[in-house]
């Protein structure tokens, strides 16, 4: 429809995986499972539900008459009870069962985790294909040396492929919370209207340990090994808070890595992928703009805003639950799983194309290396006789006028050619090339890349071997 608003999340940016899985199919199929289950439970722990009923269900659980729902809704104002009625007119012998003993909570809530944690893998796998990309992209890059910077300012020389371990390394950081949320996933369970299960209890004629036995059993027949032990008439919202912390740690990385490539991209020493008929600007034909990591930088904005949401919500949760975190919930967590997905799929694509201009790099390293290589030039200078303090002044003299002649009337660094005319040093041009090697000046550098790949990255992307072979798509 284009007379009405659609979401640039659907529209532009997001993968079709992650869209299922926050779209009303996926959401109302994961009821009429759950419903199924419950059914099924409770028919085997012997409430009066039979067999019947059940597999009359299970006939209807993928076959949702949506328009039935909607009409039902408009009645009863109440989502869940349209379904289950809706769901009713088509498994007429189970309409007396479905829902028995529930809460709205046990189809939303326990949907609502069940998505999560299946969006959560959707960004590990894609999270682990960033990081194998750029691991490649280090070992390839690792003995290449580039200006540091600090304070945006040039700094002591480092490798290309040492910088990449710094994106890669806030991605293996972030993994770890993923994999941490994964590793404790948990259902609500089948817990009743304020998490007494007071209406199972009733049911099951006051057996407590058939009440357990459902809420554990509910979970596992969906593939889940625990139960949030206790709830009110939700899971706890702090859930939502501490998985949109871990996508905004996503988003943090991604946007550090892409004002990264955006500076790098200004100095015209690394650009992301252009493609043939791609246009930078709508005036200026020449001009090759990041448009890529400038979408990354804009939507991770977004989701690092949107954390606060889910924070607030689980702060002003009165008692066992209010309702007011239903409308927010329902936009803050889907977006921000939406917004990531997208961020990840640029992220990939921009780390499998990334363009390196060597030739730049040696240029600026060398517009800074002779005052860089201040310091050794000066031992040396001691080494031959000289006087060290003597030598010091020397060379601040010359580095002042050098700077002075780059700065003031636009000129190259000529600091070396002072010091060869300057007979104090008592050094030759073959011997003060020999001192400005690039090379000599990246510490551990390359090193460092090799043992941070194959000590730490390696045994995670053979650990995740399977989810390995994506690749990120830009959709406009």
């Amino acid at each position: 429809m284009r007379n009405s608003y659609k979401s640039p999340l659907e529209g532009r940016y997001a993968s079709k995986e992650m869209l299922y899985l926050f779209s009303e199919e996926k959401k109302f199929k994961t009821w009429r499972k759950l419903w199924v289950t419950l059914a099924e439970t409770e028919h085997e722990l012997g409430l009066n539900v039979t067999k019947e009923q059940v597999e009359e269900l299970k006939k209807f659980s993928e076959d949702i008459n949506y328009e039935v729902a909607e009409e039902w809704e408009k009645k009863v104002r109440h989502d869940v009870m349209a379904h289950v009625h809706a769901y009713g007119e088509q498994a007429t012998l189970a309409m007396p069962i479905i829902h028995l003993g529930a809460t709205s909570c046990y189809v939303g809530d326990n949907t609502d985790l069940i998505i999560m944690y299946e969006a959560l893998e959707v960004i590990k796998k894609k999270v682990v294909n960033v990081m194998d990309k750029l691991a490649k992209f280090a070992i390839d890059y690792k003995d290449l040396p580039t200006l540091g910077f600090t304070h945006l300012q040039p700094a002591q020389l480092t490798t290309v492929g040492k910088r990449a371990t710094l994106w890669l390394q806030d991605l293996w950081l972030d993994l770890e919370e993923i994999n941490h949320l994964l590793e404790q996933k948990r259902l609500r369970g089948a817990k009743g209207t304020t998490g007494t299960q007071a209406t199972f209890l009733n049911l099951f004629d006051g057996d407590y340990e058939k009440v357990k036995l459902l809420d554990q059993t509910v979970a596992e027949k969906l593939g889940y090994t625990s139960v949030y032990p206790v709830t009110g008439q939700t899971y706890t919202r702090k859930f939502d808070s501490l998985v949109l912390n871990v996508l905004s740690q996503v988003a943090q990385s991604a946007y550090k890595f892409s004002n990264d490539i955006r500076i790098l991209q200004h100095l015209k020493e690394i650009e992301e992928p252009f493609e043939k008929n791609q246009i930078g600007s709508s005036a200026m034909a020449y001009k090759r703009n990041p448009m890529r990591t400038e979408r990354i930088s804009s939507l991770a904005r977004y989701v690092i805003c949107d954390t606060l949401n889910p924070a607030i919500t689980a702060s002003t949760q009165w008692f066992e639950r209010t309702l007011d975190d239903s409308a927010n919930k329902r936009i803050a967590v889907s977006e921000a799983f939406l917004a990531v997905d997208a961020i990840l799929e640029i992220y990939m694509n921009v780390a499998d194309g990334l363009v390196v201009y060597p030739k730049v790099i040696e240029k600026h390293i060398n517009d800074e290396l002779p005052f860089m290589a201040t310091e050794v030039i000066l031992m040396e200078g001691v080494k031959r006789g000289g006087d060290r303090q003597e030598l010091h002044e020397r060379i601040r003299v010359l580095s002042m006028e050098a700077a002075a002649e780059v700065k003031q009337n636009g000129k190259s660094n000529d600091l070396i050619e002072r010091i060869l005319k300057d007979n104090t040093f008592k050094m030759s041009e073959s011997e003060l090339k020999a001192i400005l090697k690039p090379e000599n000046f990246i510490g551990c550098a390359a090193m460092q890349v090799v043992d941070f790949i194959n000590e730490v990255i390696k045994p995670i992307l053979e650990e995740n071997k399977a989810l390995l072979g994506a690749e990120g798509h830009v959709r406009v």
